[in-house]
């Protein structure tokens, strides 16, 4: 079977940088962090207690009053993602044929704002005064079905839970099925909104999040010898995957082309990443071989780089494995030094700064990369950005089950 080709037609980013895809991309290639205090709530006796809030985000802009109350903030961030990647994609779905339009959008956590507050309600006012949407607000295809509703799409639509690489098992799905001609358009990527009491006061039972709370700004240092930790983000990242066909005759503006999809499991601990590398590094070769082209060829590989003191140096160990002596040439850097980890969200939010990268040639730089750690001795793009003319752009997503994804853009040929 020869593989349809797939491109990119439309993008839309709700972020901590901005709630717009130029706001977020300023943002990165300016050097700027969206991490600070947390707002949403009294943070005083938590452990950490910084977080990357999209606070310029006010749901009305995309979404009417009475549905807003009908969903989680992680299902607002994604249709309202979705309905401006559509926008700038220029699609006009009243002459599309909506059974060959599908929806897939991952998420790691889901409605955890509507669980807290449900659950509260449950101890503090009984059964009886539990929502009737509940379910509806909380369960993680929440944000996909909604997106589909709105546009009346009656095509394939799934959602993607393998923790923080969901969004980019999202795309890589959307990848497959415009590739084997399920679909021709598929609105995908990820949402998260983990920012709650529940989201932070877990994720520090567990010692994962960073503790700089008199510098939030430097908090995110990936591959620094003195990270902490990852800093909780929110938002969505969506994109507009098109078979090619299909967007030339519509006359659509093409941003870039998906050349390939790789992923790997590590099989080894449900939170502790491979040490050794081999897991990531099996699904970035695997995404290069889908791609066709070798390690080589790449001209920049935006990181998962997440700022823990393993991850960082696991995925590192990754880069050598597969790039080998190119590996000290390709420039590595990481977005979340500015953004911090948005979880289900990162990688669709990623592809953007990746496509983002390739349109502009600019390199979005690391940010806090003061001291690299020992080990962690490839160009992470250190504090500034850079110009570079970029052909082909791999995008690393790994999450905790041991989930590796990756994906692989490049400039249309």
């Amino acid at each position: 079977m020869v593989k349809r080709r797939v491109v990119i037609t439309g993008m839309g980013a709700i972020t901590p940088l901005g709630c717009t895809v130029a706001g977020f991309w300023d943002g990165l290639v300016s050097g700027r962090s969206g991490i600070g205090p947390l707002t949403r709530f009294d943070a005083s006796r938590y452990e950490s207690r910084i977080a990357g809030e999209c606070r310029e985000f006010n749901p009305t802009r995309w979404i009417d009053g009475k549905l807003i109350k009908r969903l989680d903030p992680f299902a607002q961030y994604a249709l309202a993602a979705s309905i401006d990647a559509v926008k700038d994609s220029h699609l006009e779905m009243e002459k599309e044929d909506r059974q060959r339009i599908g929806v897939m959008i991952g998420s790691g956590i889901g409605g955890i704002q509507e669980l807290q507050e449900q659950y509260l309600r449950l101890l503090n006012k009984g059964p009886e005064r539990i929502s009737a949407f509940t379910i509806p607000k909380l369960m993680v295809n929440a944000g996909t079905g909604n997106v589909a509703i709105h546009f009346g799409i009656h095509g394939p639509t799934t959602s993607a839970v393998t923790a923080c690489a969901s969004a980019s098992h999202a795309m890589g799905d959307a990848l497959l099925c415009i590739q084997r001609g399920d679909v021709d358009v598929v609105i995908c990527g990820g949402s998260e909104a983990a920012v709650t009491e529940l989201g932070v006061a877990a994720f520090n039972a567990m010692h994962a999040l960073s503790t700089r709370n008199d510098a939030p700004e430097q908090a995110s240092r990936p591959w620094d010898k003195d990270r902490d930790g990852f800093i909780i983000s929110e938002g969505s990242g969506i994109l507009v995957f098109e078979e090619y066909e299909h967007a030339r005759k519509r006359s659509a503006r093409i941003y870039a082309e998906v050349l390939g999809f790789g992923a790997s499991t590590d099989g080894g601990h449900i939170t502790q990443p491979d040490e050794t590398g081999s897991g990531p590094a099996l699904a970035m070769r695997r995404c290069l071989a889908d791609a066709g082209i070798a390690p080589e060829q790449l001209d920049y590989i935006n990181a998962h780089g997440t700022s823990t003191p393993l991850g960082d140096l696991a995925e590192t160990k990754a880069i050598k494995q597969v790039l080998g002596a190119a590996a000290v040439r390709v420039p590595v850097s990481s977005t979340k030094s500015a953004t911090g980890h948005l979880l289900g969200a990162s990688g669709g939010v990623e592809l953007i700064a990746c496509v983002q990268a390739i349109r502009s040639g600019i390199l979005p730089p690391t940010l806090n990369l003061d001291h690299p750690d020992e080990g962690c001795d490839l160009d992470y793009v250190p504090k500034v950005a850079r110009n570079k003319k970029l052909k082909r752009v791999m995008s690393n997503s790994f999450g905790f089950g041991g989930h590796n994804a990756c994906l692989i853009v490049g400039a249309l040929t």
